[in-house]
């Protein structure tokens, strides 16, 4: 045997060895939480710039807001923005917060957009209780996800128990998308929360937030970094592990001067997560 087939041999076998090790790791990556980031973060960038922005962070999972992807837009337009996000090796797995209506074919727009893009998941927030016959019509027809998105104290679905209401009366593909930072600004426990839900919570909005008092006693939600406020961030990481919950944890401010600047906070956040899924924080 030649020197020159005994090292093809050897590089085969090497090959052979190596393969089932990167699928179980690839496997393995694909069962635990991915980081994602909220186009909301960006809201002062163009649609290029966020691109740009995401490539260098290394963050390939994007939920758009409407002023970067516009459900509304021209097919042409939202294909040749697709195609920038492939070549860029990106995904927009969602989009929202999306404004619904009484209008079923208004709120056919947003599924047709999803279907085009090939996202699961819509994430909304319905003002109106009884928009979710037809969004539920919606869900059945095109088989896509809603998620329902909550604000604060005082918003329609601020309170867990008002989502737990939608969710007993609807279809199993209409869930959740939990907001870690308002909900805990609303005064709950964001790993109960989570566990409360099930197999229900479609995504999240990665973010934290502290309570800050005026002059006067207000009390007003302000963002900080994420894993430096109130968020029971120790708490949800673990039930996300316990559950094997998969989805995607979005990076979301609501902080003007994070916006304006969220190279940091997006640095910072990676790092949070990176330390939180492996449990070395």
């Amino acid at each position: 045997m030649s020197s020159r087939f005994l090292f093809r041999l050897a590089f085969i076998a090497a090959a052979l060895v190596a393969l089932p090790l990167a699928r179980a790791a690839k496997n393995k990556d694909a069962t635990g939480p991915k980081l994602g980031l909220q186009s909301w973060t960006c809201r002062n960038m163009k649609f290029d710039e966020v691109v740009a922005f995401a490539v260098k962070h290394g963050v390939t999972q994007i939920e758009f807001i409407k002023a970067h992807m516009d459900p509304a837009a021209p097919k042409e337009e939202t294909l040749r923005k697709k195609a920038i996000l492939d070549q860029n090796g990106l995904t927009a797995y969602s989009f929202g917060v999306n404004a619904t209506s009484m209008d079923k074919e208004a709120n056919r727009v947003l599924f047709e957009f999803a279907k085009l893009m090939g996202m699961k998941v819509i994430i909304v927030e319905p003002k109106n209780l009884a928009e979710w016959d037809n969004l539920e019509a919606l869900v059945k027809e095109y088989d896509i996800k809603l998620a329902i998105h909550n604000h604060g104290t005082g918003t329609m679905y601020g309170d867990p128990a008002t989502v737990k209401k939608v969710l007993a009366a609807r279809d199993n593909r209409i869930g959740v998308c939990l907001d870690i930072g308002w909900v805990t600004a609303a005064g709950f426990d964001a790993a109960e929360v989570f566990r409360s839900y099930g197999d229900r919570v479609y995504d999240m909005h990665f973010k934290d937030k502290v309570i800050e008092k005026d002059a006067a006693g207000k009390a007003t939600p302000v963002d900080t970094e994420i894993g430096k406020g109130k968020a029971n961030y120790a708490g949800l990481f673990a039930e996300i592990k316990k559950s094997k919950w998969s989805g995607v944890l979005a990076i979301e401010t609501d902080h003007k001067g994070f916006a304006e600047n969220p190279n940091r906070l997006v640095s910072e956040a990676k790092t949070f997560f990176t330390a939180s899924v492996h449990n070395k924080k």
